[in-house]
C-alpha cells in the first residue's frame, strides 16, 4: 500500500468514525485547563455585557446625592453599593457592568476593521508576491515603525469629538499590520499547494482562488490573531480613556473611571479605580486564555 493509499484510507477510517477536523480541534480545547478557563471567563463578560442592564443594582448615570444625599459620595463598598460609589455617588458596580458594554464594542469593531483591512492586504501579498507583496510590505514596516499608541492618538486628535466610532476605526487602521503579516505568511506557504494549482489549471479567476480555496484554509490562525488581540484592543482603548481620549463622561468607560478616580486612592478611595482596572485585567486574561487555548487546539502538530 503506497503512502498516498494510506492517507487516505486513514482519512476514510477517521469519517466514518464520526471525527472531524472540528471535533478533534475541540478535543484538543477542552483538554486545555486555561483554554477553558478562558472561554467559560470570556462568556461571562459577554453575558454580562449583554444583561448589564438586568444586572446592575442603579443606573450608571445616576448621581445618587440627588435622593441619598452627601453620604452617597465616595461611599465605601457596602451591602448597598458593593463596589462603592464615586464622587458624584454614582454607584461603581452599575457603571463596571455598563463599562463591559463600551469594551466589547470597542474590542469587536476594531477588530472587524483590523480584518478587512489586514486580511485583504495579507492575501495579496502572500499570493501575488513581487511588486504587490513589496509594496504591502513596505507600508506594514511603515505603521510598524511608529509607536502604536502615538499613532491611534494622532488618528484620534484630528477629530474635535472622539467618540466611540472614531476610536475603533482609528484603533483599526493601526492595528490591521499583525492579521495581515499573518495572512500572507499563510498564503505564502499555501499558494503552490495542488488545490491552488489545480484551481489555476480551472482557468478560476485570482479572487476566487484566493477568497474561496486559499482563504478557508488560513483561516484558522487568523482567527487566532484576532482573538488574541482584542485583549490589547480593550487595554488600548482604556488608554486612550484614561487620557481623555474616546468614551466621555458621563459615560461608564473603565479606562476613564481609573482616570478620574485615581487622585482620590491618595485619600483612601481606592474603589474607583480598582474595581474597573480589575475589570480590565479580567478582561485581557479571558481573551489571552482563550487565543492561547484556540492555537495550540487548531494547530494539527497537537494532535495525539
Amino acid at each position: 500500500m503506497t503512502e498516498n493509499t494510506s492517507t487516505l484510507h486513514h482519512a476514510a477510517l477517521k469519517v466514518e468514525a464520526g471525527e472531524s477536523p472540528v471535533k478533534e480541534a475541540w478535543l484538543r480545547f477542552k483538554r486545555n485547563k486555561l483554554a477553558m478557563l478562558g472561554l467559560v471567563m470570556t462568556i461571562t463578560i459577554i453575558l454580562a455585557a449583554i444583561f448589564a442592564g438586568a444586572l446592575a443594582p442603579y443606573d450608571p448615570v445616576k448621581q445618587l446625592i440627588w435622593t441619598e444625599g452627601v453620604k452617597a459620595k465616595l461611599a465605601s463598598p457596602s451591602a448597598e453599593h458593593l463596589m462603592g460609589t464615586d464622587l458624584y455617588g454614582r454607584d461603581i458596580l452599575s457603571r463596571v457592568l455598563f463599562g463591559a458594554r463600551i469594551s466589547l464594542q470597542i474590542g469587536i469593531f476594531a477588530t472587524l476593521v483590523t480584518l478587512l483591512i489586514g486580511v485583504p492586504l495579507g492575501a495579496i501579498a502572500g499570493y501575488k508576491g513581487g511588486l504587490y507583496d513589496d509594496l504591502i510590505s513596505w507600508l506594514v514596516n511603515v505603521v510598524f515603525a511608529f509607536p502604536f499608541i502615538l499613532f491611534v492618538l494622532a488618528v484620534v486628535s484630528v477629530f474635535r469629538d472622539p467618540s466611540l466610532y472614531i476610536v475603533f476605526v482609528a484603533i483599526g487602521l493601526v492595528n490591521w499590520v499583525s492579521i495581515c503579516r499573518v495572512t500572507r505568511s499563510q498564503f505564502i506557504s499555501l499558494r503552490n499547494r495542488e488545490f491552488v494549482e489545480a484551481a489555476h489549471a480551472l482557468g478560476l479567476p485570482s479572487y476566487r482562488i484566493i477568497f474561496r480555496h486559499i482563504l478557508p484554509n488560513a483561516i484558522a490562525p487568523i482567527i487566532v490573531q484576532a482573538t488574541m488581540g482584542m485583549g490589547a484592543i480593550i487595554t488600548i482603548e482604556a488608554g486612550l480613556a484614561y487620557l481623555g481620549f474616546g468614551a466621555q463622561p458621563p459615560t461608564p468607560s473603565w479606562g476613564l473611571m481609573i482616570s478620574e478616580g485615581q487622585k482620590f486612592m491618595a485619600q483612601g478611595q481606592w474603589w474607583w479605580s480598582v474595581f474597573p482596572g480589575l475589570a480590565i485585567m479580567y478582561t485581557v486574561l479571558a481573551f489571552s486564555f482563550l487565543g492561547d487555548g484556540l492555537r495550540d487546539a487548531l494547530d494539527v502538530r497537537q494532535k495525539r
